[in-house]
């Protein structure tokens, strides 16, 4: 091969190395805010006003409130009369609940399938009071930060890390009755969260992001799959098997009544807590009384918090323990 030609080869193979670097930093590292949480985002279902939210995906700041966005949606509020009356009953904490008339939380720590389980038990007078919240106050990708810093922005009570949506491309995001994101993720199984309350489990190749909206959903996580359905363990050793058949630190939510919540997080990987399996951490929920459950991101990001303190023993690898930056939570807030 002549001198010159040498010289294009290694230009060319210099450009697509350089290339291809960037391409992994803009998909891994680079920060992208697509669309800061406007105030009204941050509106419970039972404060929310009836005017109309804006969906803010793929918008930037800068240009969140521009007419030019691409899809706008209707979003209405619950009556105000669910608003929950303010209370005279006294704040009551401890290190393992809190109470406060509106709000009551209990934490418990159980061995199953030899693994530490932690269990907040949530039962709430409003679904005012169940959130979600963004790293950061922005929607966007690779926009992270810890479980317990994001819950300390948000006022949370109790947090567990979310759906980590800023590691997927798809999959419906509406978050505190906002839509983000609503590019579907084929057969994508999603938990809607209304705005009483109450659990719905849906597939995404069967409604749009908008009919959610439309039918009152104020949260919807697309991490999956579901755990119980209507009573029913929904997902076995043969679903998901790189997933279900691993033993990993597990987070998942679940609802056992009206207004009653369980949120589970599993530590794994270590020689103390094995870690559970998909199917493992159905029967976990369903034993506690969960009606329906879904599964949340795990592994490294699995994390507990509760009045400010990290509960459980987070770990990517075992060897150290630590919390994982996330993109999300979702909390209890006050």
């Amino acid at each position: 091969m002549k001198r010159g030609q040498k010289i294009i080869s290694l230009a060319w193979a210099m450009l697509l190395f350089g290339f291809t670097v960037f391409a992994a930093l803009d998909t891994f590292v680079i920060e992208h805010t697509y669309s800061a949480v406007e105030p009204s985002a941050a509106e419970s279902p039972s404060t929310a006003s009836p005017q109309a939210v804006q969906s803010a995906e793929a918008a930037p700041v800068a240009a969140s409130a521009a007419a030019t966005q691409e899809q706008s949606v209707i979003l209405s509020a619950t009556p105000e009369a669910t608003q929950a009356p303010a209370t005279a009953v006294p704040i009551v904490s401890t290190e393992n609940s809190y109470s406060d008339g509106n709000v009551s939380i209990t934490i418990s720590e159980i061995r199953a399938y030899d693994s530490t389980v932690y269990v907040a038990d949530v039962v709430l007078s409003s679904p005012e009071y169940l959130q979600t919240a963004l790293a950061n106050s922005v929607y966007g990708r690779n926009v992270k930060a810890k479980t317990s810093s994001i819950a300390e922005e948000a006022n949370a009570v109790l947090a567990i890390n979310g759906d980590y949506y800023g590691a997927r491309e798809s999959g419906y995001v509406i978050r505190n009755g906002v839509l983000y994101r609503s590019k579907a993720k084929r057969n994508g199984e999603d938990l809607v969260i209304y705005q009483d309350g109450s659990f719905e489990i849906v597939n995404e190749s069967e409604i749009t992001a908008q009919e959610l909206l439309a039918k009152g959903a104020w949260n919807v996580l697309s991490f999956g799959p579901a755990l119980l359905i209507d009573g029913d363990i929904s997902v076995d050793e043969n679903d998901e098997v790189g997933q279900a058949m691993a033993s990993n630190p597990r987070t998942a939510i679940g609802i056992v009544d009206t207004l009653h919540y369980l949120f589970v997080v599993s530590d794994g990987r270590t020689s103390v807590s094995e870690g559970l399996s998909l199917q493992e951490l159905a029967q976990v929920l369903l034993d506690l009384g969960a009606k329906t459950a879904y599964n949340l991101d795990g592994g490294g990001s699995s994390t507990m918090v509760f009045q400010g303190d990290v509960v459980n023993r987070p770990t990517t690898n075992g060897k150290k323990i630590s919390e994982r930056s996330v993109s999300d939570i979702v909390c209890i807030t006050l």
